[in-house]
């Protein structure tokens, strides 16, 4: 005999009446340990029930109770009883034997085992639309066939709902508690984080972005402050963009070349160091952990998860979790808004290998049933899969089912309203409950393993592309930006040249919108000097620019530059454009004059020395006075022009000929 049957062997016995055929040989004569004589076997004096001290009134309800019992045996021995169930496997199901519905199932095999007990027979129906049903969904409902007698019971595992209990009698002897277990598509990656965001948590995140921000700005005010409140000139102010770039180069645990005096300071840059070196240890440790050791979670595991993330999900029609969203006083009435929203399905398939294709691997639905039909349906598909590939796990289990129940109810048989089956079948159905039998036979098609667990250990974890997608979004993100501030920069510098190029072109090269003379851009004086160049080399028609005199004139005598002043008229308005170049070869033809000027003397006599002093000739002309002066290890002479500027003219023969090429040649 198999260990199944030795069980339900056992359990048979329990609900028999005690017999014992071992009978003793005639005239013996038993002693008790007192050595008196017994009248019979110690072994059933011991099981004997007794009533001698028990009240009248248990005494009278114990043998109406079996006097009744013994009666509905009569009755039902040899009658045949109308049993519906629903189409719910592996615990209820039918099929079709020769032209006849027959039951099978874990709730038939303990119908057969009551008719074996109690010799009666039974044909098998389905309600039309193989629903438990309820005040609103009561047509072609099983409950409307158990409330209008058209069967004596209901042979299936049906979970006990409040609103129901108007409707039908529930057993007293409840067959097991139903879990209802969510089944979705198996991610590619835990629910916990993917890749280099893993091991913080969301919050942490964007408390390091902030402070990542915030500290560098802290420590440069709390700088300022300090030196403004000491009055220590030590410490120099580090700028803003030093004090942040320390901040992101600590992050990166990089050097910085700020090296504070103050001892404020250097508590400031020791605290962040500190906080780096303890954020980056436990970053470092954490994904080292979520990378080899982390544990597979998936995103849906309660009914929290489906609710706040608003998931679609599919169960069966007019079962257990339909009604006990739809009914006010059930545990998932929350989810009411959901089947308003559509993101609730209740399939009327009861095929759940259908519902798994269509619903879940192709739809991406969440699947809730009931944890004996999951097992099976996940095994079913597990050996399918088996034959099409040997090795790959992933292939095997593309599916995986939560751990937490979504919703839990005590299941058992029905009754219509009134009936005495319960009293008869009940006490047979505990001793089944209690001796294991009945979570026997719902697992013992199944294997002792896990089937397609959450980890996969058969598989090395192996980092994908998931893993580094936020290096290759940083990488991006850092080389676009790169590209929007270098095309910025462009765009800036082409506008800020043609604003310099139109203000060039209303006022002159060298010229502001009053005339004075400025610096010209770096980009511009290549084009100026080029422009010059050209110009100055061009025939005297082309040219507009009148070129400086040669230098030799500049420090040439007074007389020489009258006489070339009056010598011919038509030179009157050139002399006049140059006079600028040749008033620092004036000054030495002033000293000693009747004007008395202090301009000092220009060494060798003739004008051509160094002109010492300053004040004003008086000349014609009357221009300003001149001074030698060495700027950058060079000689010039320093003088004003009309326009209030000052003018330099180099003295020295190196810069002298350099000041003669440029703007001769």
């Amino acid at each position: 005999m198999t260990g199944f049957e030795l069980i339900l062997s056992a359990a048979l016995c329990l609900s028999c009446a005690q017999q014992n055929d071992t009978s003793l040989p005639a005239g013996l004569i038993e002693l008790d340990a007192n050595g008196e004589v017994v009248t019979i076997s110690p072994e059933l004096a011991a099981s004997e029930p007794s009533l001698d001290d028990a009240p009248l009134e248990t005494v009278k309800t114990l043998l109406a109770k079996k006097e009744k019992i013994d009666k509905l045996k009569e009755w039902i021995k040899g009658r045949k009883l109308v049993i519906a169930t629903l189409e719910d496997y592996p615990l209820s199901y039918t099929v079709m034997e020769n032209d006849t519905r027959v039951g099978k199932g874990v709730a038939f095999e303990l119908i057969d085992f009551l008719q074996d007990q109690l010799q009666f027979t039974y044909e098998v129906v389905v309600p039309e639309d193989n629903i438990i049903g309820s005040r609103e969904d009561y047509e072609k409902s099983l409950i409307k066939m158990l409330n209008n007698s058209e069967a004596d019971l209901a042979a299936a595992f049906i979970p006990a709902l409040s609103e129901q209990h108007s409707f039908v009698f529930y057993s007293t002897t409840t067959l097991d508690e139903g879990e209802w277990i969510m089944v979705m598509q198996r991610p590619r990656e835990s629910a916990t984080g993917s890749g280099l965001m893993a091991p913080f948590d969301f919050w942490v995140w964007i408390l390091i972005f902030i402070s990542l921000l915030a500290v560098g700005p802290i420590i440069y005010m709390l700088i300022i402050l300090r030196n403004r409140l000491t009055g220590d000139d030590e410490q120099k102010p580090y700028s803003l963009g030093h004090c942040a770039w320390f901040v992101y180069g600590a992050l990166m645990k990089q050097g910085s070349t700020l090296s504070p005096i103050a001892d404020s300071t250097r508590l400031l840059f020791a605290t962040w160091w500190i906080f780096i070196t303890i954020l980056t240890s436990f970053y470092t440790a954490n994904l080292t952990a979520f990378l080899t050791l982390s544990k597979f979670t998936l995103p849906y595991n309660t009914v929290s998860d489906i609710l706040y993330k608003n998931k679609h999900f599919v169960s069966a029609r007019g079962g257990g979790v339909e009604y006990a969203i739809r009914n006010t006083n059930e545990s998932l009435s929350m989810l009411t808004n959901m089947i308003r929203n559509n993101h609730a399905v209740f399939s009327k398939s009861s095929n759940d290998t259908f519902n798994l294709q269509n619903f879940v691997e192709k739809d991406g639905y969440v699947f809730v049933r009931d944890r004996p039909a999951i097992n099976h349906v996940l095994y079913a598909d597990y050996r399918y899969r088996k034959t099409i590939s040997m090795n790959d796990e992933k292939l095997h289990c593309p599916f995986a089912m939560a751990k937490e129940p979504f919703l839990k109810k005590n299941r058992s048989f029905a009754y219509p309203m009134g009936s005495n089956l319960s009293e008869l079948f009940d006490p047979k159905l505990l001793n089944l409950v209690e001796s294991g039998i009945i979570k026997y036979l719902s697992t013992k098609d199944l294997p002792n393993a896990e089937i397609c667990p959450q980890n996969l250990a058969g598989t090395e974890r192996q980092l994908r592309n998931t893993d580094l997608m936020m290096t290759y979004y940083i990488m991006f993100a850092g080389f676009a930006t790169a590209m929007v501030v270098f095309f910025t920069e462009l765009i800036f510098r082409y506008l800020n040249s043609r604003h310099e190029a139109n203000k060039w072109a209303r006022h002159g090269i060298g010229r502001t919108t009053n005339g004075l003379s400025v610096r010209a851009p770096r980009w511009l004086r290549q084009l100026e000097t080029d422009s010059d160049k050209q110009r100055l080399t061009s025939s005297s028609n082309e040219s507009t620019i009148t070129p400086p005199p040669p230098y030799q004139s500049i420090f040439s005598s007074t007389n020489r530059h009258q006489e070339n002043h009056h010598k011919d008229a038509t030179h009157l308005s050139k002399d006049r454009s140059l006079n600028r170049w040749r008033r620092a070869g004036q000054f030495g033809n002033m000293i000693g004059g009747a004007s008395g000027s202090q301009f000092g003397a220009l060494a060798g006599g003739g004008g051509a020395g160094v002109l010492l002093g300053n004040g004003h000739f008086s000349g014609g002309n009357g221009g300003a006075g001149g001074v030698r002066r060495l700027i950058n290890g060079r000689d010039y002479m320093v003088f004003r022009n009309p326009n209030g500027q000052s003018q330099l003219v180099p003295v020295r023969a190196p810069s002298a000929a350099l000041f003669q090429y440029t703007y001769t040649e």
